[in-house]
């Protein structure tokens, strides 16, 4: 038996992954500079794959590139950043109002789980299960909205979203977004959308302004 060699495109993705990984949970900080080379010999690959991350990651916003001048990370509120934060609002919004209508009883426990874990996973001190738990419990409304395009959209802009997410759950403002979540579940359990809108806006606001 033997196994398949590492293809270049897998090559490409693990050094998207790490890199972005590092850019998320602040190893590489805002205004650090990215040398392919430097890259290249740490994350033990050829200068190509890292090349084409540092491309993916200047398109998601995580990088910013200048020819024959720089290539560094970029600020954390940036204006994609910003931009990124008023679509991931508005499309949360869609779901949501979709979810108040067609939430079961089911999908109500399954976000009241997601929500358990994202409280267990914050007293932990666990940054990376809480927005694990707190996608799952987002993509619950998401996934009820039944709209590829929302989901494709999200699927786009929220990463460059983590960054502000990774430092929120860090803190003690997490604690506010497990208040947070409960409301929401709460109103979509009763059916009110008003409030269910109104929480859910308040929580992707406030991942800015809670700062």
């Amino acid at each position: 038996m033997s196994l398949p060699k590492v293809t270049r495109p897998l090559l490409r993705d693990a050094a998207y992954d790490r890199i972005r990984h590092a850019i998320v949970d602040g190893t590489l900080p805002p205004g650090t500079p990215l040398r392919d080379g430097d890259l290249a010999e740490q994350l033990g690959l050829s200068k190509a794959p890292v090349r084409d991350a540092l491309r993916r990651l200047t398109e998601d916003g995580l990088v910013d590139q200048k020819p024959q001048s720089y290539t560094r990370v970029s600020d954390v509120m940036s204006p994609d950043v910003l931009d990124a934060r008023e679509i991931v609002r508005l499309l949360h919004e869609f779901a949501v109002r979709a979810a108040a209508t067609t939430a079961r009883p089911e999908d109500i426990a399954a976000m009241r789980a997601a929500n358990d874990r994202f409280a267990k996973a914050i007293e932990a001190g666990d940054v990376e299960a809480a927005i694990k738990a707190d996608d799952e419990l987002h993509d619950i409304p998401v996934r009820l909205a039944g709209n590829a395009a929302v989901a494709a959209t999200l699927d786009r802009y929220t990463p460059l979203l983590r960054r502000l997410e990774h430092a929120r759950f860090s803190s003690a403002l997490a604690w506010n977004s497990v208040e947070r979540h409960t409301r929401l579940i709460d109103a979509l359990e009763a059916r009110d959308t008003v409030t269910a809108v109104s929480v859910i806006s308040t929580i992707w606001t406030d991942l800015l302004e809670d700062r």
